[in-house]
């Protein structure tokens, strides 16, 4: 994101030096060249490009080397499993073959926990930070300080200047988080849930694994570019960017255990509950001979008192554990990513309706 400001000619092309809107010579119609003589930009792209460059840039430079980092995380994770042989063990884990690794597991997460929790806060916090430093500011600047009128006095409608606003953008975001998400999985597949004790239903695991951080990433560009609209302050958009992606997130992050049935697990009266290492369990209690549903708190029961008294006294037949099995995170994922897209959508057609009653 830099100050530079250019517009448009008629001919849709960049300014040259001349003032005649050409570029450095003859076949470069929109003032720049490549050393194979090939223009990869023309017109609005190229001047989105100029405008946004800096964080454009950053992001693409930033997914990179993230993804370096990812692959040597990796190898050395993955070199530490197979040495230990604790592959799927968690520190207290109902394998068999996991009896014995509970140092091994202690010591890999003590290794590699802590980076592997910082690619999730990335992940999780990079929405965010997309649209308040390029949603926000891809109009609002623009606003602010009265450019837009040079493109828009121009061939150039409005609704065509907020599309090639928008093109770029979103191919690079898309391009980026897509990547990202990418090279997280490959490294989860390697580390991640019991081993590491960073599971999938965690909000950071779950935000930055499969679909889950590009369509977050969309969505932040959606919105800081509608909150620029709105507000036509950079600073303002900014901030209430920041404001409705926490909002958003957080509202999805309780929506998310309800988005599919759960399943139930069931045990006898006087049986231990235990859920597998990999699910998610979101509560338990008793089940009474009426088929009722109550928890330890419902009836009162104390772990101090006459605990069996108190059972029999509920006619409790029964323990029951909700969880979410390891096969309900993919659909999970798709599910919300599919509803943070349809979002990301609305809130792309609101800013093109309000440029349209605003600017014609």
């Amino acid at each position: 994101m830099t100050g530079t400001t250019a517009h448009l000619t008629a001919g849709g092309h960049g300014p040259g030096a001349d003032g005649a809107g050409r570029g450095d010579g003859p076949g470069d119609p929109a003032g720049r060249r490549t050393a194979g003589g090939m223009a990869p930009l023309r017109g609005l792209p190229w001047l989105v490009w100029r405008q946004h460059r800096l964080v454009l840039g950053v992001l693409l430079a930033g997914s990179a080397a993230a993804a370096v980092w990812g692959a040597v995380l990796r190898g050395r994770m993955a070199g530490f499993i197979d040495a230990h042989q604790i592959a799927g063990c968690s520190l207290i884990s109902l394998v068999p073959r996991c009896e014995g690794t509970q140092e091994a597991v202690g010591a890999f997460r003590a290794a590699y926990h802590p980076s592997l929790q910082l690619a999730e806060l990335g992940l999780m916090l990079l929405p965010a930070l997309i649209g308040v430093f390029l949603g926000a500011p891809l109009i609002a600047r623009e606003l602010e300080a009265g450019t837009h009128q040079l493109v828009l006095t121009q061939s150039v409608g409005p609704l065509r200047w907020l599309a090639a606003k928008l093109a770029l953008p979103a191919l690079v975001v898309l391009t980026a988080t897509s990547g990202l998400s990418a090279v997280f999985a490959w490294l989860w597949r390697v580390g991640g849930d019991e081993v590491s004790g960073s599971y999938w239903y965690s909000t950071l695991g779950f935000h930055s694994l499969g679909p889950i951080p590009v369509a977050y990433a969309l969505l932040g560009l959606a919105a800081g570019t509608l909150a620029g609209l709105l507000l036509r302050r950079t600073v303002a958009s900014m901030a209430l960017t920041l404001a409705a992606m926490i909002v958003l997130q957080s509202a999805f992050t309780l929506l998310r255990p309800h988005l599919m049935p759960s399943t139930t697990l069931s045990f006898g009266r006087d049986a231990a509950v235990q859920a597998p290492d990999d699910s998610w369990v979101l509560g338990e209690g008793y089940t009474t001979r009426s088929g009722a549903r109550l928890t330890a708190e419902d009836m009162g029961c104390r772990p101090d008192g006459d605990h069996g008294g108190c059972l029999r006294e509920h006619e409790v037949t029964g323990r029951f554990l909700d969880q979410h099995p390891v096969g309900h995170h993919w659909p999970l994922a798709w599910i919300e990513a599919g509803l943070v897209l349809a979002l990301a959508v609305a809130l792309t057609a609101l800013a093109f309706r309000v440029m349209r009653r605003r600017h014609g």
